[in-house]
């Protein structure tokens, strides 16, 4: 430590004297995403991992899915390796457990204990360190929402630089995963519930302003990206197609009204015998193979969207048995091999190194191998893979512990709901949203579980803090007027960085980290 400049070695020194708890949980949780870099050299691969590389070496974006997570890998591209790629994913995974631990401590002053405990499912669950060790979307998203939910609670009064802030996150969230657009009703929701118990209408228009405008920054960028591509003014040809991939299950069309154009799209099997959800869009049975273009194409993604909404308009009990059944599966106590074995294999740290396809490409075996310039086979190396694959088997978080932290989540918005629990609102919505979204517009998928925990654990720590009012914030060394929020911003354009900073190193009073 000798050889650390002394300006760096001191700070960090003294921050970490002041979160020992934290840290003494942070370093076990880098040891195992280290052992499983050294064990699964230096990448794990999902079916989806293929397409997302050869859209990034392509720079082209995809047709069934946004593109933002192919972007980031091409930033990523000059350095040729997957190590950088899922290093970065680790280091994020570990940023997440920091955020709900910097919030509920500097926001909300939770007790030390409480904060460090709801970081422990994102610090040590076997399945979030395999996430984060694929190359898939999940982490990256994960991190740009949560990063959007601290930039809006860091404050007690979300001026227009937070929202600002906030809404170009959860923007570039929704061009990495769809998820993210709903979550900008949940956003606009909890603005609405900070400002209306005071009628502050300017305060809640410049919020709500502020938010959108700067969500709409990457969305109409990917979206003009996607125009110049493909032709069309869009994020992506597939909602209709995973929509209609969702009532397949249950839709019968002698109770629907169809136009003619809409009779390719019936099957006759009935509904008791139909297969999964996403068998409608992967495999043959799916009457969308009947048309001559491609699955993902404007138009056949416009009748299947028709399709589907005629679907839901005319049974709707059936829509909603099939989004509730879903939702469930998120609360169960074992993970069961759905939707079939191979997929809830590729959430698992295999025993044997994984190959990828091949399919050539510059004069490599694969895109995956050409964004490497090298062999882009996972190696699995002993004694590493074993540690991080027996880890994986038994530390994990069950279902109905989810569900119960969502219930104690619930339980702290209403019980404290002028303390705590209107900010509560805000993850906890998230987290509902994130497992919700899927089951009701295509399927349910564990991995979604794994990045809605977090937020849930976050609303939870904060039942059991005290939010912070505004002129236990305002008044400490501004000399500013504390009466407002947005509306007042000109009176106090504290910098949010510098409030963070004073927060989690200066050890300022009144429940901030210093503590």
């Amino acid at each position: 430590m000798r050889v650390m400049p002394a300006g760096i070695w001191r700070p960090a020194r003294s921050l970490i004297a002041r979160h020992r708890l934290f840290a003494a949980a942070g370093a076990p949780a880098l040891l195992l995403r280290i052992d499983a870099e050294l064990g699964y050299r230096w990448q794990s691969w999902f079916n989806d991992s293929y397409t997302y590389v050869r859209s990034a070496v392509t720079l082209t974006p995809e047709t069934t899915r946004p593109s933002g997570y192919p972007v980031y890998l091409w930033l990523l591209a000059p350095a040729h390796s997957y190590l950088l790629v899922t290093a970065s994913q680790h280091l994020m995974g570990l940023l997440v457990a920091v955020m709900i631990y910097a919030l509920a401590r500097h926001r909300f002053a939770v007790p030390a204990w409480i904060a460090v405990l709801a970081t422990l499912p994102v610090l040590y669950d076997g399945f979030e360190i395999q996430l984060e060790h694929l190359v898939m979307s999940d982490t990256l998203f994960l991190f740009l929402a949560m990063a959007a939910v601290t930039v809006l609670l860091w404050s007690p009064r979300p001026f227009w630089r937070a929202c600002l802030a906030a809404g170009l996150l959860l923007g570039l969230s929704a061009t990495v995963r769809s998820t993210g657009l709903p979550l900008l009703v949940v956003f606009g929701g909890y603005l609405l519930v900070r400002f209306l118990p005071r009628w502050n209408w300017r305060g809640l228009v410049a919020g709500v302003a502020a938010c959108g405008v700067a969500f709409a920054v990457p969305m109409l960028g990917y979206a003009g990206w996607y125009q110049s591509a493909h032709g069309e003014f869009a994020m992506t040809d597939a909602t209709g197609v995973f929509l209609y991939s969702r009532v397949m299950t249950f839709a019968d069309c002698p109770k629907m009204s169809l136009p003619t154009d809409l009779l390719p799209l019936c099957t006759s099997t009935p509904p008791d015998q139909r297969p999964i959800a996403q068998d409608y869009i992967w495999t043959d049975v799916s009457p969308l193979y009947r048309f001559s273009e491609p699955e993902f194409s404007p138009k056949v993604n416009k009748l299947a969207e028709r399709f589907a909404i005629k679907a839901i308009e005319a049974q709707p009990l059936d829509y909603a048995r099939a989004v509730l059944d879903d939702t469930v599966r998120s609360f169960e106590w074992n993970r069961s091999a759905f939707p079939n074995a191979q997929t809830y294999d590729a959430y698992q740290f295999g025993y044997t190194d994984q190959t990828v396809p091949a399919s050539p490409f510059r004069g490599y075996s694969s895109a995956m191998a050409y964004y490497a310039r090298g062999s882009a086979t996972t190696v699995a190396a002993e004694p590493f893979a074993s540690v991080i694959r027996g880890w994986q088997r038994y530390a994990w978080l069950p279902g109905t512990l989810y569900g119960l932290i969502l219930l104690i989540g619930l339980f702290g918005i209403a019980a404290r709901w002028r303390r705590a629990g209107r900010e509560a609102l805000l993850p906890w919505l998230a987290s509902l949203t994130i497992i919700v979204t899927p089951a009701a517009t295509a399927e349910f998928d564990y991995r979604y579980v794994t990045t809605a925990v977090p937020f849930a654990c976050l609303a939870a720590a904060m039942a059991f803090g005290a939010a912070r009012h505004p002129t236990s914030v305002a008044g400490r060394g501004t000399g500013h007027s504390t009466g407002g929020s947005l509306a007042d911003a000109g009176h106090d354009e504290r910098d949010l960085t510098a409030d963070a900073a004073g927060g989690v190193l200066g050890g300022a009073p009144g429940g901030e980290l210093g503590q």
